[in-house]
């Protein structure tokens, strides 16, 4: 639609998730009207980012250091671990303020159609950490088909360690929701995950 650089830039915003063709269009002509001052900075921060974040060596979070923040506070728990699927789901658990253990990323979950298997997936390092200090692992993947398949995966693979508990994450109803607006397999987990009050 538009002539050269601003149509390649509007085709590498929308190969962005979450961002569709309007909206690679309306951040592409934000940028072209924005000041040079603010684009220099968007190059630089994306610069950063590249070159200045790797991988925790211990559990996979992004950091900026060979070992990440949470990996290194002493304050946290080491017999938990909370296997997550990527970065971004550490901070989802973080913001609840429940969980002291540490972490482990896979960076990823099961999907065979797109080729990934656990191969491709941090698995035998998530089974390398659990020594005799690790008591439960807290597999908290997506509750979607892949999430599950990964969840179903790491619990054949983690029941053979001997005084490890394996738990999942509860799903069901969201809090402040209605009941007749929960699709069946919601509903369905919520009342299968019913504890005693």
């Amino acid at each position: 639609m538009y002539e050269g650089p601003v149509q390649d830039l509007i085709d590498e915003l929308g190969r962005l998730p979450g961002v569709g063709p309007k909206s690679a269009q309306r951040i592409a002509f934000h940028l072209l009207a924005a000041d040079p001052a603010d684009i220099g900075r968007l190059q630089d921060a994306l610069q950063k980012v590249k070159e200045g974040v790797v991988f925790c060596d211990v559990c996979g979070n992004v950091s900026a250091e060979a070992t990440c923040r949470i990996c290194r506070d002493p304050r946290r728990d080491l017999t938990l671990i909370c296997v997550v699927e990527e970065p971004k789901d550490v901070l989802a658990v973080e913001r609840t303020r429940e969980f002291k253990g540490r972490y482990h990323v896979l960076g990823g979950a099961l999907d065979p159609l797109s080729g990934v298997g656990p191969d491709q997936l941090r698995i035998r390092q998530l089974l390398t950490r659990i020594g005799t200090d690790v008591s439960e692992i807290i597999i908290a993947t997506d509750p979607n088909t892949e999430g599950e398949a990964t969840a179903t995966y790491l619990v054949r693979m983690l029941r053979d360690f001997p005084g490890l508990t394996v738990t999942r994450l509860a799903s069901g109803l969201p809090m402040g929701g209605d009941l007749e607006f929960a699709d069946e397999l919601t509903l369905g987990r919520a009342l299968s995950g019913r504890r005693s009050m």
